[in-house]
């Protein structure tokens, strides 16, 4: 990287890290006519796996409509890569250390906190939700016994809900998946017509059949998923509220893949993004990080129904719009993990929490206990999983588990499980698969401490426990799974 852009970089971060200015609430003007909102999301999409994001092989022609008429993202993030997390902080609009137990997997969600598709239906919105909205965990332990933070269940779809809807009124559905996440068909991919042989494995796995193979059966579920959309948008297009309607299509986190999904590198935490509104907003590409934290005032903000001041997200309206925001802020975003699975060794709940800063040229993430495992032990784990259990099981995991004596694919067994630096930085237009850990380099020092500056600096401003020193041990939740773990200490 050249040094003056680099300097130019350095200087753009101690700007807003000295400004100490914080992100400015959106204006609450209403549109004409309220609009629907569909929010489609699948379970493990993650980037690149779009045409758009340059994958050649899996065919999404639901989400390349929303691309050529509405506004695709190319850096759009997740708030933690793993799904409960994630999707508490989309229904919240708020970073997960917020929200206490909730940042972790298998958890549960405070029914005080507000979350976005309840304040729509206190507005007049018809809600619902179809497959899996929030989740997994236990939602009764946060007290949500009669009612559901995603809205109504439609276990019969979006169909049977857009006839149950009142005449009249604007309706929030979020349509829901269990799609790509495994286990997987085997040979799904390849009876479908999808070819193996002409998938790109990412650099950090090795290139051979049974690798390509696993990412033909997850291509085939993304395809599936995408068909699910089609079918919601001809469904709005049949009953003329398709022009009318916010569509909005992402994944929870990332492909679930060794050194992927429950990792902060781009593979477990960026995901694709589309956003569709008719006519209303600009068409065309986003090109700055955005977050899915900030759905939720986005949602509230088209519709008209005030912001709760604990949502840390921001309406993307302006951005939507096509209008000027010149917002410092606008240059980064920042997610995190704490506990994924128990995947230390028994009896440990710990898990592997760590923070990041992402902008459009450079990853920065700390790892905040580096003596853990990554991924989990190798061996005799809490999880019953019991080997590396925050990597879900399937036939990538198992060739990188098989093949570790051999010298040819030690390296990239390395990079999926093997531990990690507190710090580490990346060049990702140069690196973009986060292989080439530059925190050691001196060229790249005071860049590291800006960036970290800058982190901590938002991390402080959205009252992160880990950094405020605040008592709270996200490892001491209960982990609210149904099967057994690997200890009579931990129920």
């Amino acid at each position: 990287m050249k040094t003056t852009k680099l300097n130019q970089l350095i200087c753009l971060i101690s700007i807003v890290v000295l400004s100490g200015t914080t992100l400015s609430s959106c204006n609450q003007t209403k549109e004409p006519e309220r609009p629907n909102i569909l929010f489609c999301i699948a379970d493990d999409w993650g980037w690149p796996h779009a045409s758009f994001y340059g994958d050649q092989v899996v065919k999404t022609p639901a989400f390349d409509r929303l691309v050529n008429e509405g506004m695709v993202f190319e850096n759009a993030f997740v708030a933690s890569p793993s799904c409960t997390p994630s999707r508490n902080a989309i229904l919240t609009g708020q970073h997960i250390w917020r929200l206490d137990e909730g940042a972790n997997l298998w958890s549960t969600l405070d029914k005080d906190i507000p979350v976005y598709p309840l304040l729509l239906q206190q507005a007049g919105y018809f809600t619902g939700s179809w497959r899996k909205s929030w989740g997994p965990g236990d939602l009764s332990a946060g007290g949500y016994d009669t009612i559901h933070p995603a809205g109504e269940v439609y276990n019969k779809g979006f169909k049977a809900f857009l006839d149950d809807r009142p005449a009249g009124s604007p309706f929030c559905f979020w349509l829901g998946a269990s799609d790509p996440h495994r286990p997987y068909k085997k040979d799904s991919g390849r009876e479908s017509g999808i070819d193996p042989n002409s998938i790109s494995v990412p650099p950090f796995l090795p290139d051979v059949d049974e690798i390509r193979s696993d990412f033909a059966d997850y291509y085939y579920e993304v395809q599936r998923f995408d068909a699910d959309v089609a079918e919601a948008i001809r469904l709005l297009d049949s009953i003329g509220e398709l022009e009318n309607t916010i569509i909005v299509m992402t994944g929870d986190n990332g492909t679930p893949f060794p050194r992927c999904k429950a990792n902060l590198y781009d593979m477990g935490a960026r995901v694709p993004l589309a956003v569709r509104w008719g006519k209303h907003i600009k068409h065309g590409v986003a090109k700055q990080p955005v977050t899915l934290v900030d759905l939720a005032p986005t949602f509230l903000d088209f519709a008209g129904v005030e912001v709760p001041t604990e949502m840390t997200g921001k309406s993307w309206k302006p951005l939507l719009l096509g209008q000027n925001r010149n917002n410092q802020e606008d240059s980064f975003v920042v997610f995190g993990r704490e506990r994924h699975t128990p995947a230390q060794a028994i009896p440990s709940m710990d898990g592997y929490p760590g923070r990041a800063i992402r902008t459009e040229e450079f990853l920065y993430i700390i790892n905040l206990f580096p003596d853990r495992w990554p991924a989990g032990v190798a061996d005799g784990a809490t999880h019953p999983m019991t080997n590396f259990a925050d990597c879900d099981n399937g036939p990538t995991k198992s060739f990188l588990m098989d093949n570790y004596s051999n010298p040819k694919y030690h390296l990239y067994y390395d990079l999926c499980f093997a531990k990690r630096p507190q710090e580490e930085l990346y060049d990702v237009t140069a690196d973009p698969y986060q292989m080439h850990n530059l925190a050691a380099d001196p060229d790249y020092q005071n860049l590291k401490d800006s960036l970290s500056a800058l982190l901590i600096n938002e991390l402080k401003r959205t009252e992160d426990p880990r950094i405020l020193n605040k008592g709270i041990d996200f490892d001491k939740f209960p982990y609210r799974a149904s099967y057994k773990l690997n200890t009579k200490e931990v129920k």
